[in-house]
């Protein structure tokens, strides 16, 4: 069984941090969300894995090599253009062949593992069988009705009147009978070709659509909001460990990750929380619930539940918290009117 990641969309919704790095690049937990789904392939046995890549395609290459860092032998595998995830299944076809394969959205972190999927998929050989997930609000999600064994009866794609709770989570098992079904449907109402429509010629042909449904924690962070939530549950599975200096005027609590040439001076950290390789925290409060990327800088401030991203720096700052600041970005206290600059997609809040 071979492995096919999807990691060639553009993350419109995470604008504007996704306008100069490949969504899946995007850390969480100090950790590109990439490489989540890369331990799911491991971990469900899988060795040889696709990844589709389009714009972003030298960064992720460069961040993932040739997969042997994750137990991995990786082919890339560039999609002409982002036409939908069974336009990339397409795209994939010589790199999979006739074989089974466990697809993966590129941006899906799970918890659970995938491995009774795949084992179910296995024993009963489906045609395809899709992982699924309660949700609180099934419209803003592809929805699958269940018959009373588990088969799927129908998908919906973001349904007016949802026919269940349970949502398509990003991980599916294929037979080589895919194919057939991705070269038999057309483009949607987007331009796109939709992996739901071609597992609804699946279900319409006669083929068996099987289900599992997860319990555990999963996200597509998709949402600004939702990479803190994200984050904010990772962080809580962090084991604590000092590899780089706290001098004794300050206070780690709970666990906390010290990485690597990191340097905590006359600080307070409280965990769970990352302060990233090589960064500095200097008379400061840090945490919960917050990750310091690398070479980041914190000065006289205090940022609680918020992601700095690589050489970000923080200075001043009275109270920063449930916020994301960008690569080599700068947030800066000053006495008297504020000062913003403010590009594209960006939003900013201001209090007084």
């Amino acid at each position: 069984m071979k492995g096919l990641i999807l990691a060639g969309g553009r993350g419109t919704r995470l604008r504007p941090l996704s306008n100069t790095v490949a969504k899946q690049l995007i850390p969480v937990a100090n950790r590109p969300i990439l490489f989540y789904s890369l331990d799911t392939m491991r971990e469900a046995g899988i060795t040889q894995v696709g990844v589709v890549v389009g714009d972003h395609r030298a960064a992720i290459q460069d961040a993932v090599g040739d997969g042997s860092g994750f137990g991995l032998r990786v082919t890339y595998i560039e999609q002409s253009a982002p036409r939908g995830l069974a336009h990339a299944v397409n795209e994939a076809r010589d790199f999979l062949g006739d074989d089974d394969f466990l697809m993966q959205l590129g941006d899906t972190v799970l918890l659970d593992s995938v491995l009774p999927l795949v084992e179910q998929f296995r024993a009963g050989r489906p045609a395809a069988a899709l992982l699924l997930a309660k949700v609180s609000d099934p419209h803003e999600f592809g929805i699958a009705e269940l018959g009373p064994d588990g088969a799927i009866l129908s998908l919906v794609e973001k349904p007016r009147h949802p026919a269940s709770d349970l949502a398509i989570v990003g991980v599916y098992a294929f037979t080589a009978t895919i194919h057939q079904a991705v070269r038999a449907i057309g483009p949607s109402r987007r331009g796109e070709y939709e992996i739901t429509d071609a597992v609804r010629w699946l279900l319409s042909t006669g083929h068996a659509v099987e289900s599992r449904v997860t319990t555990g924690y999963w996200s597509d962070a998709g949402r600004l909001d939702d990479l803190l939530e994200c984050n904010r549950v990772l962080l809580g599975r962090i084991e604590g460990g000092i590899h780089g200096r706290v001098d004794e005027a300050s206070t780690l609590i709970g666990p906390v990750l010290v990485e690597e040439d990191a340097c905590v001076t006359r600080s307070r950290i409280v965990g769970p929380a990352v302060i990233g390789l090589g960064s500095r925290v200097t008379d400061s409060v840090v945490g919960p619930h917050s990750s310091i990327g690398p070479g980041c800088e914190v000065v006289d401030s205090e940022v609680e539940a918020s992601m700095l991203f690589d050489g970000a720096a923080v200075r001043g700052v009275r109270t920063l918290r449930h916020s994301l600041v960008g690569r080599r970005s700068q947030v800066q206290a000053q006495e008297g009117a504020h000062r913003v600059v403010v590009g594209d997609h960006d939003a900013v809040w201001i209090s007084g």
